[in-house]
């Protein structure tokens, strides 16, 4: 199946005069440290005006066993993109940093109430139909029985859990589920919050090249990761992806949707307060997922609008 998407850009992304005039501001080093300073509040006072204790969250994991892992997690042979090493999210130090990690949690959660703003929905029920929407959406294309999982940008293991819970309730044999990310820092905050150690592996690695076997997985999925890269890099994820799926492995993509009436029509504030915590906004907006998944060797299967703000799409390794 071919691409039929929608390719409708935000105005404030790629090189419009207005994406390009929010570009400069964002390059004023005051104006964007006040830019950064918001968006992190717009976050907090989400959270914790729903009920999200994050303060709470951040002295706990704080005070837990979280630091002690982190030597024990890093990979030392691995060398950070430069793409990695860029300040993001609001943090100097991207995902590098104990702060990054420690909040991560309660931004994701802040972030689900943010896609319903206006339904009156807990911060539990947000989230799960957030990951739900999505999930059922996977599930009409991947094979009846899934074993391997790899949850690829798995940050805290918010998405990680999720997504093994989902699939384990389908059937009744059990899932090997891995967690990777680029950070040990969040890592050691998955390992320390997997309390009932549900995840076989929480592996530190590139997406670019995980280590892991050819044609050993079932399914592979990006949740909410490739906004917060180059399309390059987006790319050479793709065929590591493509590499390490069996036939008729599934690699499933949720992320923003640059059609979505609610992206579209951000508010100036809001849109600009974005783009200062997410460095390559414009190349996301602008970039052809399904092409790109589809010159890696996958058939595309579909991209669904799976709830207000973000997209779903599916790509099958052939047989």
């Amino acid at each position: 199946m071919t691409s039929s998407t929608n390719k409708i850009k935000p105005d404030w992304a790629g090189e419009d005069l207005l994406s390009r005039f929010v570009n400069l501001l964002i390059q004023i080093k005051p104006i964007y440290g006040i830019m950064q300073s918001q968006a992190r509040q717009v976050l907090i006072k989400t959270a914790e005006k729903n009920g999200i204790p994050w303060r709470k969250n951040y002295q706990e994991l704080e005070q837990s066993g979280a630091k002690s892992l982190l030597a024990t997690l890093t990979n030392p042979d691995l060398v950070y993109p430069e793409y990695y090493q860029v300040p993001f999210h609001a943090y100097d130090r991207g995902n590098l940093c104990w702060q990054a990690a420690f909040e991560a949690a309660s931004a994701t959660y802040s972030m689900g109430l943010r896609v319903w703003k206006n339904e009156n929905l807990s911060w539990q029920e947000a989230q799960q139909r957030l990951r739900h929407s999505c999930y059922q959406i996977l599930e009409q294309y991947t094979p009846t029985r899934v074993t391997d999982i790899l949850d690829l940008g798995c940050s805290v293991g918010v998405s990680t859990l999720a997504l093994h819970r989902y699939f384990s309730q389908k059937q009744d044999s059990a899932i090997n589920a891995i967690g990777l990310d680029l950070s040990p820092y969040m890592l050691a905050v998955a390992q320390t919050t997997d309390t009932q150690q549900e995840i076989s592996q929480w592996l530190h690695g590139l997406g670019e090249s995980t280590g892991l076997a050819d044609n050993s997985l079932d399914l592979v999925t990006l949740q909410f990761v490739i906004h917060e890269l180059p399309r390059q890099a987006t790319k050479q994820i793709f065929r590591e992806v493509f590499r390490i799926l069996k036939p008729g492995g599934v690699i499933g993509i949720v992320d923003n949707n640059p059609a979505s009436p609610v992206i579209q029509g951000l508010p100036p504030v809001l849109f600009t307060l974005m783009k200062s915590t997410e460095p390559w906004s414009d190349d996301y907006y602008t970039f052809d997922v399904e092409a790109a998944i589809q010159e890696a060797g996958f058939d595309y299967q579909t991209t669904v609008a799976s709830d207000p703000r973000h997209r779903t799409i599916i790509g099958i390794k052939p047989n």
